[in-house]
């Protein structure tokens, strides 16, 4: 399951370098970002953020919920 939608990737690799999680690969086959670890990714939006084409989307569905205290 992926949890980012990279399409329109140009192979900068700003993606790679701002991910804290480091699951974000460049594919050696055609030079273009991909997901390697979805499940690692703790959704940060960093690469988004940073992407200069706007190429990642965030999927609504798997946003972390937010926690409240009631303590």
């Amino acid at each position: 399951m992926s949890i980012k939608k990279i399409s329109g990737c140009i192979g900068c690799g700003t993606c790679v370098k701002s991910c804290p999680t480091d699951v974000i690969r460049l594919s050696p086959k055609d030079g273009k970002a991909y997901i390697a670890y979805p499940e690692d990714c703790q959704i940060c939006h960093l690469c988004r953020m940073y992407c200069p084409v706007d190429a990642i989307t965030i999927e609504p569905e798997k946003s972390i919920p937010v926690m409240i205290s009631w303590g």
